[in-house]
C-alpha cells in the first residue's frame, strides 16, 4: 500500500482517486473548490479545502510523507507549474504532473515533474490504433519502441502449439497471454496450442508488431 497526495480533484484526478481507493491505497486529495472536495470524500483517507499554490498549505500536510505526488489541475496551467516546483523544493519524492499539450509536458519536466502524463494525446493514440483495425482489441505502448497488443491470432498459428512456431526466435515478440471467453490466462508453455476465437497480448518492438500482425 501507498500514500498518494491528488492534487486537482476534477474528472481525472477523481478518476485517479477511484481507482487508487479500489486498489486499496491511501489518498489524500486538495482542491480549491469545497465542492469537488465533498464529492470524493468517500473515495479517499483524508481530503482538505486549499489552494495548493500556498507553499505553507503544502509544508503543512508534510509532502515528503508521500509516496507520490500527482498534480492533476487542469485549468491552470500557471498554478499547476507552481505547484509542481514547491513540491520539488519541498522534497516531494516523486512527482507526476498532467500536461495539456507538448509545451507544457517540457515546461513540467523543467520545473520539477519526474513524470508527465497527457491524457488527452494518450487516449488519442490509442483510440487511433484501437478503431481502425478490426483484429486489435487494446493497446498499451510502452517506453521506447515497445508495445503490449491484444490481438487476434493469425489463422496460420491456429492448431499449432507456441513452442512448435518458435515465436520468441523467429518472431521476436513474446507472447505474454492467451485470452478465451473474456477471461485471462497468462499461464502459458511451449506446449500452450493457440485456438479459433482466441485472441493473444504479444509484447514486442513497434516494427516487429506491426509487421507480423499487420498493425
Amino acid at each position: 500500500m501507498k500514500s498518494v497526495l491528488i492534487i486537482g480533484m476534477g474528472r481525472f484526478g477523481t478518476h485517479i482517486a477511484q481507482e487508487l481507493y479500489n486498489i486499496g491505497h491511501e489518498v489524500m486529495a486538495i482542491d480549491v473548490n469545497e465542492t469537488r472536495i465533498n464529492n470524493v470524500m468517500n473515495i479517499v483517507t483524508n481530503a482538505q479545502i486549499g489552494d495548493a499554490s500556498d507553499i505553507s498549505l503544502l509544508k503543512s500536510i508534510g509532502v515528503r510523507n508521500f509516496d507520490v505526488c500527482i498534480v492533476t489541475v487542469a485549468e491552470n496551467f500557471q498554478t499547476s507549474l507552481e505547484v509542481t516546483y514547491q513540491l520539488k523544493e519541498l522534497g516531494a519524492n516523486y512527482i507526476v504532473s498532467r500536461a495539456a499539450n507538448e509545451s507544457q509536458r517540457k515546461f513540467l519536466l523543467r520545473n520539477g515533474a519526474d513524470e508527465v502524463v497527457y491524457p488527452e494525446k494518450q487516449l488519442a493514440s490509442w483510440a487511433a490504433i484501437r478503431y481502425t483495425a478490426d483484429h486489435i482489441h487494446d493497446y498499451i505502448q510502452l517506453p521506447g519502441e515497445y508495445s503490449i497488443y491484444e490481438v487476434d491470432i493469425p489463422d496460420k498459428w491456429l492448431g499449432h502449439t507456441i513452442g512448435s512456431l518458435d515465436i520468441r526466435r523467429k518472431y521476436n515478440v513474446n507472447i505474454l497471454a492467451v485470452k478465451a471467453n473474456g477471461k485471462l490466462n497468462p499461464e502459458i508453455t511451449p506446449d500452450t496450442v493457440f485456438r479459433d476465437g482466441e485472441t493473444i497480448l504479444v509484447l514486442g518492438s513497434e516494427k516487429m508488431l506491426k509487421k507480423w500482425f499487420h498493425l
